[in-house]
């Protein structure tokens, strides 16, 4: 009786033992499935993008070259979340995801300068103080970054609204947090940056759009000032600061004007069905004249805006590109993206770097959760593998 009793013991020990064996394996499993999704993913696609090779001046030593080329990033359309719209778990996950997609790709690519292309609050045109704090306070958490890295950002619709939403107390809050004014050039690496308030650009003459202008046209003559030859126009630009002669890059939300989407090639590009849609001045693009006025101005050798938060490459006048930036949120699209630029005073070089697929991390989970519960089925019984059943057939027949 002992004896039986103690062999009983035993087996229960054994069963315990084999039972939080395999619980202890699916929790392995479940925890690999995590880390790999919501952590070494974005370490693994973003290590595959470089920073493109430029044109550097052949008098430049190798020492100086590699000095003197500016590695900037540009990303676009966050759209963080706000308290009106957003859920918390939509607004969760999506932050997440795009805080461990920022935080990768400056661990790996370090870049000296990110821009930021406006909307980065999806209700920033509503948001009262307290909200405007909160979700300021979370962007500042998901895009920290170190000091050699520096961080730029243009105001977009969603975060002051839209012409007839904008006030001069929305723009200063914004102006406040991220150091911008409605038209600002700042200049790295002898590389000149204007950024642009294109949601100002309406041409109905409004205080802050009056302003806006003023302040381009200012800088416009500051930079036609600094490409002039040294003896050339000596008394229009004798009071003028002297800038480097490089022409300026514009950094802006809204794309110049254009038709449609029809042109644009590429698989982050707009949807098929959606490209020979046209476009609304002043709304979805600047107008005509807005457009004409900063090709004018300012003579951009490239222009980088977003928006629309698709891909779309144009050119302008024939000869000068603009390249708007896809969203930088899944909430937006299925493959976000930034945009990866090695640019010289006089030249440049762009490469567009893709995030993680986010029907190919649902796709694991779904996989994993298939064999999860596979595996649990097994465990109980509940599910004979297939050589079980074969065995159990072979059993039978030979019976007969």
């Amino acid at each position: 009786m002992a004896t039986m009793r103690s062999n009983l013991g035993i087996m229960k020990i054994l069963h315990l033992k084999k039972r939080g064996c395999f619980l202890l394996k699916l929790l392995c499993l479940v925890a690999l499935v995590l880390i790999f999704c919501e952590f070494l993913i974005y370490y693994v696609v973003i290590f595959q993008c470089h920073w493109p090779e430029v044109k550097i001046e052949a008098h430049r030593s190798s020492k100086q070259s590699s000095a003197s080329v500016l590695k900037a990033m540009f990303l676009s359309d966050t759209h963080l979340l706000g308290e009106i719209k957003g859920h918390w778990l939509d607004k969760l996950r999506r932050e997440w995801q795009m805080e461990r997609a920022f935080q990768t790709a400056l661990s790996l690519l370090v870049p000296d300068i990110v821009f930021i292309l406006g909307d980065v609050f999806d209700e920033g045109k509503w948001s009262f103080s307290q909200a405007w704090a909160d979700d300021v306070r979370r962007f500042q958490k998901m895009f920290r970054h170190p000091v050699c890295t520096e961080l730029m950002v243009v105001v977009g619709n969603h975060d002051i609204g839209f012409h007839y939403e904008m006030t001069a107390y929305k723009l200063k809050r914004f102006a406040k947090v991220f150091n911008f004014t409605s038209g600002k050039l700042i200049t790295r690496k002898g590389v000149n940056f204007v950024m642009v308030n294109s949601v100002a650009l309406e041409g109905d003459g409004c205080t802050i759009c009056s302003r806006a202008e003023a302040k381009l046209m200012k800088l416009s003559h500051k930079l036609n000032c600094s490409q002039q030859e040294e003896n050339h126009s000596k008394k229009r630009c004798s009071d003028v600061e002297q800038l480097p002669a490089s022409e300026p890059i514009l950094l802006q939300h809204y794309p110049l004007y254009r038709r449609n989407d029809a042109e644009c090639a590429g698989e982050d590009s707009a949807l098929p069905e959606e490209k020979n849609i046209p476009f609304k001045e002043k709304y979805d693009v600047l107008s005509r004249e807005a457009s004409q006025k900063l090709l004018w101005w300012f003579h951009p050798r490239l222009i980088l805006s977003g928006h629309t938060h698709s891909a779309c490459e144009v050119l302008h006048n024939g000869k000068i590109p603009e390249i708007s930036v896809p969203s930088f949120s899944w909430r937006n699209r299925n493959n976000p993206s930034f945009i990866m630029g090695s640019i010289t005073p006089t030249n440049f070089s762009l490469y567009k770097c893709f995030l993680p697929l986010e029907s190919r991390v649902v796709t694991i989970y779904c996989i994993a959760g298939a064999l999860l519960g596979v595996l649990i089925l097994a465990h109980l019984q509940l599910l004979n593998p297939p050589f079980y059943f074969a065995q159990h057939l072979i059993r039978k027949h030979k019976a007969v």
